[in-house]
């Protein structure tokens, strides 16, 4: 891989898809990593362990760190943000999902640096402009919540400033995985289920709101955070740019998750139906799909994951969840 000879700085690095993808090049033989984040007094540190990296550093350090060291970086793969959708502080995600964003990707330009970075599905709003990756669109976008309008600000600034043929950012749909404990109420409904599921045997899931779907029926596109990381790492090794959608490109229902969560556990399926929050029904998505149409053009592949829906969560529940086991 031609990124190898030098180093690669990873923003959130130990969060939930960050510290993935440091264990993904780890596992290719690639060490040569500095590391970009906030613990604090989190658990997050506890998914770095067993991992290799040069150095560690805050965020807040980061620009000073990289002054005078422009030549020793090959890429940046910017992942830190604050990912809480519910978040209400608006300055807090203008100045760490927007402006920082802004400053970091000036900076890879300006020295040749190859620049991955987050954007996020929930920059298509409640969905009714369908999920399509094409750039020509995003000014159509219309985000619902505080979150998602830090991160398309992001976006909309690389397509006005004419820089989307420079960089690659990656709009991740349902990723549930490894190392997503800190989350808390963030984190993954596979892993919240799965909890559910082992303290109290069953599983409750909101009653249909919409007429086209039956309770449980509704559906998301959710993908294993491996796939997702051997996604991103892949554009560290190409010249493709843009905005790309990260998905299965199938959506699964509620009902299915969780009877394959109830598999993977050797438990008896046991499903209960309940109103959903009259607060939730305006914005709630019945459907999320994401097109992988421009990611499978451009990168030739044909099968855009390698881990079936099944396979991923029985893998999630066995050999991390059931043991407590980071990846």
């Amino acid at each position: 891989m031609v990124f190898m000879h030098k180093k690669i700085v990873i923003t959130g690095a130990s969060g939930f898809i960050g510290s993935c993808i440091v264990r993904y090049l780890n596992d290719l033989g690639i060490s040569n990593l500095l590391l970009v984040d906030d613990i604090g007094k989190s658990e997050m540190w506890k998914n770095l362990v067993g991992k290799s990296f040069s150095d560690i550093i805050s965020i807040k350090e980061l620009f000073s760190y990289l002054q005078g060291r422009e030549e020793e970086f090959s890429s940046i793969i910017h992942m830190g943000a604050c990912t809480n959708t519910m978040e209400e502080d608006m300055s807090y995600l203008l100045e760490n999902n927007y402006h920082f964003s802004r400053r970091l990707a000036e900076y890879a330009l300006k020295n040749n640096v190859r620049f991955l970075y987050a954007s996020s599905a929930a920059t298509y709003g409640d969905g009714k402009q369908g999920f399509d990756d094409d750039e020509n669109r995003l000014k159509e976008l219309r985000p619902i919540n505080r979150y998602a309008y830090s991160k398309h600000l992001f976006d909309l600034w690389l397509l006005e400033e004419k820089l989307l043929n420079k960089v690659t950012g990656f709009k991740f749909f349902n990723v549930f995985g490894p190392n997503e404990w800190h989350k808390g109420t963030m984190a993954s409904m596979v892993y919240h289920m799965t909890k559910t599921i082992q303290k109290e045997g069953e599983v409750r899931l909101f009653k249909s709101t919409d007429s086209k779907y039956a309770d449980g029926e509704q559906k998301r596109d959710f993908i294993y955070a491996k796939d997702v990381v051997r996604m991103v790492v892949s554009f560290l090794n190409n010249e493709i740019f843009g905005i790309f959608n990260i998905g299965n490109g199938e959506a699964a229902t509620w009902n299915f998750i969780a009877r394959e969560i109830f598999r993977s556990l050797g438990k008896k399926e046991n499903i209960k139906y309940i109103d959903m929050p009259t607060l939730l029904v305006p914005g709630y998505q019945n459907y999320t799909c994401a097109n992988m149409e421009k990611y499978k053009k451009a990168t030739k592949e044909k099968n855009v994951t390698s881990w079936a829906l099944p396979k991923a969560i029985e893998d999630y529940v066995k050999n991390y969840i059931l043991v407590d086991k980071r990846w």
